[in-house]
């Protein structure tokens, strides 16, 4: 019996490892649909009045063609409450680009773009954001005690409903770190915000080093801003048991000529600080 079993089994692996067929899964594509990236940011200490607008359209998955930019589109943006309208100037690759712009905190200011025979329009109010007081580094907050983390401290304005996004990127890293935040519990209060990265041997990620050097920029964002955002920053980590499925996210750009042709992304207006960080031995903090 033992004979028959094993001659059974090598012809079940036989089978198994013989089998190259390549089958092809059909792929439903969505809609063609109009990309806004839209962030004007107003650095504190500058004027603020250099602007850029990225417009491209999207593509499935698996398209190779990755060149999408929008060349031909029109763009401007109005200051709502004096009419003042800023042109945004086709540069290159679907860059556009106003010198003119002036920011005004608490503003509200509205996107315009006409692309392809319809009409997209966003509205959103230009928000503040606190100084940044300190950035220091330390081991004792984190996730593993051994490990260095980097620390800005703030102090959140009194009034209420102050929302924060805050982007880390260690120099030499593709890709930046967004985290969000909101005063709904420490209001008024002095903030002590922390950023740490865990090893991952299998992703070839390291935690910090002595040496290592991040850019931290902190950005005042609004209530419906923060909770597009959120959800993206949430989807970032991908799928997986107990996480959210990503799905197309709507920002506020509306079209005005076919309103189910919504367009992806988001304009938005934020007050910005930017710093970095160099880590040292913790013997010489």
């Amino acid at each position: 019996m033992k004979r028959y079993f094993i001659y059974y089994m090598i012809l079940v692996w036989a089978a198994l490892t013989s089998c190259e067929d390549v089958i092809d899964v059909p792929v439903q594509d969505g809609p063609t649909r109009l990309v806004v990236e839209a962030s004007l940011d107003w650095e504190k200490g500058t004027a603020g009045n250099v602007q850029t607008i990225n417009l491209r359209t999207s593509t499935p998955f698996f398209d190779k063609n990755k060149v999408t930019a929008v060349t031909d589109a029109v763009v401007v943006v109005t200051n709502d409450n004096n009419g003042e309208q800023y042109v945004f100037a086709h540069q290159s690759n679907g860059e556009y680009l106003t010198t003119g712009f002036e920011p005004v905190i608490g503003q509200s200011y509205t996107l315009q773009i006409d692309y392809d025979n319809e009409r997209y329009t966003a509205t959103e109010t230009l928000t503040s954001v606190a100084e940044i007081t300190n950035v220091f580094q330390d081991v004792e907050d984190g996730f593993d005690e051994e490990e260095l983390e980097v620390h800005i401290v703030f102090d959140d304005p009194i009034e209420e409903g102050n929302n924060y996004l805050f982007k880390f990127q260690r120099r030499g890293d593709l890709l930046p770190e967004l985290e969000v935040a909101e005063d709904e519990f420490v209001n008024g209060n002095e903030i002590d915000w922390w950023y740490e990265i865990e090893e991952d041997e299998d992703k070839n990620v390291l935690p910090f080093q002595p040496g290592d050097i991040i850019d931290i920029e902190m950005y005042g964002i609004s209530r419906p801003y923060y909770e597009y955002i959120n959800i993206l920053v949430d989807q970032l980590g991908g799928v997986g048991l107990f996480e959210a499925t990503p799905v197309a996210v709507k920002g506020n750009c509306i079209n005005e000529t076919t309103p189910d042709n919504y367009a992806f992304g988001y304009f938005r207006l934020t007050e910005v600080v930017r710093t970095s960080y160099t880590f040292v031995e913790e013997n010489q903090e």
